[in-house]
C-alpha cells in the first residue's frame, strides 16, 4: 500500500491491564483533540477507546501528525454486509476522507471460526466454499461504498487516504495450529481471555462454548499485530460488542512488540425497539440489491422514527452538523414534509447504490404510493421484480385483440367463468393504476400496455401480477 510503512518487529514486557473510558471525557478535556477525533465523537460515530492515557495523551497527535493507517473486520458469514455493518465502513470512510489509509479486513478464515460477541449460541458453521463465496460479494460491496462516496460525497481539497480490502486468509493459509500456538498462543492469558464479557456471559449461559470459538479472540488480536508490522497500523475500529477483541489485539502486539497501538469502537445500530439490527436477529436490512433493494434500503431509514432521525443524519450521512441542525429546523417548523426523513433516506440510499439506485427508490416510491404512471413506464424488469417481490412476473405473447379479461386469466388473476368476469366488471381489477370495469376491453397501447411493454395488474388492495408483453 502506497504511503504506508512497514514496521520493525521489537520485543517488550507485559504492560499492565487496559482501562477503557468515555470519549466525552477525552475529547472535552483537551484542546489538542480538535479535528478528526472531536468531530466524529460530536456525530456519535465514536464510542469508547483504549488504553486510557496513552489515548487521551497521544493518538489525537499521532492522527495530526500524517497519515496513519486504520482498520476495520468484517467476517463474510453471509454474501452481504447489513445496516449494522455500514456504521463501521462510514468509521474508515471518515478516516479516508482526512488523508489516512483505511483496511478492510474480511475474515475469510475468522469466519470458519466464528465471533461468539453478542450471541447466545454457536454460529452455524460455514463451509470453505461458502466463505469464499461470501468474501467475494463482500469485497465487490465495500469497494461500491468506497467508489460511491468517492463521487457523491468526497468534496474536500484534502487528497483522500488509500484503501485495501486484505481476506485474513491470506496470513493463515500456510500455518498449522502447532507453528500458531507455538508462536503466538504462548503470549495469550487463560485469565484475561476468560475474563472477557462475551466469554463470560456464553459460560454462564445453557450453551457455553466451544474451544473455536473461545479462540477467536486470539485470531482477532493476530490479525491487528500483521496488519500493524506489514502496514503499520495502529488503530482498529470495532462495533462496541468488539471491545473486548480489541483490547485483546492491543494486549498482543504489547506483547510481541512493544508497539502502542489504539482501539475505537462505534455504537451498534438498534431497531427501535432497541434489538439490535444484524442478520441472525432476523431484521437485516441488507446493503446488497439482491437481497434488499434501492427502494426497500429508502423506505427503511425514511420510516425512521422521528426521535432517531437527527441522531441518524449524524451516523449514517456526511453532511456537515450545521446542515443537519439547518435540516432538523425545516423538520420542526412543518413535521408533516418529512423533509429530514427523506434527506436521511437519500444521503444513504445514495451511499449504498450510488445515483442511478436513489433514482429507482424514487420511481419505486412514486409508483407504489403516488399512482405515478410516468413513473411506472420508466421503470425496468428488475425494478418492478423489486417492488413487488411477492408478485408473479409474466412474460405474454400479445395477440391481436387480447382484452382485459383475456390478461386477467391468463395470469390466473381472477377465477375462470361467470365470478371472474363479475370482478373485473365490479371494478376490482386494476390496470396500470387505472381501474377498468369493461372485461372485453381490447388492451390499449400506451394506457393498458405502457412503452416499456409493461402492464402492472391488480386485483383488490394488494394482488399485483406483472405483465411483460412479448410481440408476435
Amino acid at each position: 500500500m502506497a504511503g504506508v510503512c512497514r514496521c520493525v518487529r521489537r520485543h517488550a514486557a507485559c504492560i499492565p491491564p487496559t482501562l477503557t473510558f468515555t470519549l466525552r471525557r477525552m475529547f472535552h478535556t483537551s484542546h489538542a483533540c480538535g479535528g478528526l477525533l472531536h468531530g466524529l465523537y460530536k456525530r456519535g460515530l465514536l464510542k469508547e477507546s483504549f488504553p486510557e492515557d496513552a489515548a487521551h495523551q497521544r493518538l489525537p497527535g499521532l492522527l495530526q501528525s500524517g497519515a496513519q493507517t486504520v482498520y476495520c473486520g468484517f467476517d463474510p458469514t453471509a454474501d452481504s454486509l447489513h445496516v449494522g455493518n455500514l456504521l463501521a465502513v462510514i468509521g474508515l470512510l471518515h478516516f479516508r476522507s482526512a488523508g489516512h489509509h483505511v483496511v478492510a479486513v474480511l475474515g475469510g478464515a475468522t469466519a470458519q471460526i466464528g465471533d461468539p460477541s453478542g450471541k447466545s449460541g454457536e454460529r452455524q458453521r460455514l463451509s470453505a466454499d461458502a466463505v469464499r463465496e461470501n468474501t467475494r460479494r463482500i469485497r465487490e460491496s465495500i469497494y461500491r461504498l468506497f467508489a460511491n462516496h468517492e463521487v457523491h460525497f468526497h468534496g474536500g481539497s484534502k487528497a483522500l487516504g488509500t484503501v485495501a480490502v486484505l481476506d485474513n486468509l491470506s496470513w493463515y493459509k500456510d500455518y498449522n495450529v502447532v507453528h500458531f500456538l507455538s508462536e503466538a498462543g504462548r503470549h495469550f492469558r487463560l485469565s484475561t481471555m476468560l475474563s472477557r464479557h462475551s466469554v463470560q456471559a456464553r459460560l454462564r449461559s445453557g450453551h457455553g462454548m466451544s474451544l473455536a470459538e473461545f479462540t477467536y479472540q486470539a485470531f482477532q488480536a493476530y490479525d491487528f499485530y500483521h496488519l500493524n508490522q506489514v502496514y503499520g497500523c495502529k488503530i482498529q475500529l470495532g462495533g462496541s460488542d468488539q471491545l473486548g477483541n480489541l483490547m485483546s489485539g492491543h494486549d498482543f502486539i504489547h506483547r510481541m512488540s512493544g508497539e502502542e497501538v489504539y482501539g475505537l469502537t462505534i455504537p451498534l445500530v438498534t431497531s427501535s425497539a432497541g434489538d439490535k439490527l444484524g442478520k441472525t436477529e432476523g431484521n437485516a436490512v441488507w446493503l446488497n440489491r439482491d437481497k434488499t433493494s434501492p427502494f426497500e434500503l429508502f423506505q427503511f431509514f425514511l420510516r425512521q422514527p422521528d426521535a432517531s432521525v437527527e441522531g441518524y443524519l449524524k451516523l449514517f450521512t456526511f453532511l456537515p452538523l450545521a446542515e443537519v441542525e439547518s435540516v432538523m429546523e425545516q423538520q420542526r417548523e412543518d413535521p408533516g414534509k418529512r423533509l429530514a426523513h427523506k434527506r436521511l433516506a437519500a444521503e444513504v440510499t445514495k451511499l449504498v447504490h450510488g445515483k442511478e439506485g436513489l433514482e429507482s427508490a424514487k420511481r419505486c416510491t412514486n409508483t407504489l404510493y403516488h399512482s405515478s404512471v410516468q413513473d411506472l413506464e420508466e421503470m425496468s424488469d428488475l425494478e418492478l421484480q423489486e417492488l413487488f417481490r411477492e408478485a408473479p412476473f409474466h412474460e405474454l405473447l400479445l395477440e391481436p385483440g387480447t382484452t382485459v379479461l383475456d390478461a386477467c386469466r391468463r395470469v390466473q388473476a381472477i377465477p375462470e367463468g361467470p365470478k371472474g368476469y363479475r370482478m373485473v366488471s365490479e371494478g376490482a381489477v386494476w390496470l396500470n393504476h387505472k381501474q377498468v370495469d369493461k372485461p372485453e376491453q381490447v388492451l390499449i397501447p400506451k394506457l393498458h400496455i405502457l412503452a416499456n411493454g409493461l402492464t402492472l395488474l391488480r386485483v383488490g388492495k394488494k394482488n399485483f401480477y406483472i405483465i411483460k408483453w412479448l410481440s408476435l
